[in-house]
C-alpha cells in the first residue's frame, strides 16, 4: 500500500555511492547522516507494516461483528414479528372477553349503560 509511494528502500540508501570532488561533502558525515536515514526508514517500515497488520485484524473484527448484528437482528425482528401477530390475536381475544362479561355483568346485574 505504501511501498508504491516510497521512492527508497533502507538498502538503497546504505548502497548509493557519491561522487567525489575536490569541494564535495565529508564523507564520514555523509555516511553518518545516512545511517540515520536508514534507521529512520527502517523504523517506519517497521510501523507501518505493524499498522498494516492491525488494520487488517480490525477490518476482519469489524466484518465479524457486523455479520454477527446482522444475525441478531434477523433474530430479534422475527421475535418481534411473531410476538406481534399473536400479540393482536391476544389483543383481539381480549376485546372479545371484555365485550362478553360487559355484556354478561349486564344480563346477571341488571345495568343498562
Amino acid at each position: 500500500m505504501y511501498n508504491e509511494k516510497l521512492f527508497l528502500t533502507p538498502q538503497e540508501i546504505l548502497d548509493k555511492e557519491f561522487k567525489v570532488d575536490a569541494k564535495g561533502y565529508r564523507p564520514q558525515e555523509v555516511d553518518k547522516f545516512l545511517d540515520m536515514v536508514i534507521r529512520d526508514y527502517t523504523e517506519f517500515a517497521s510501523i507501518i507494516k505493524k499498522l498494516q497488520n492491525e488494520n487488517k485484524m480490525l477490518s476482519d473484527d469489524n466484518a465479524k461483528l457486523k455479520a454477527e448484528y446482522r444475525k441478531l437482528k434477523n433474530i430479534i425482528d422475527s421475535a418481534n414479528e411473531s410476538s406481534a401477530s399473536s400479540s393482536s390475536k391476544s389483543n383481539f381475544n381480549n376485546v372479545d372477553l371484555l365485550k362478553r362479561i360487559s355484556n354478561l355483568e349486564k344480563v346477571v346485574f341488571g345495568r343498562e349503560e
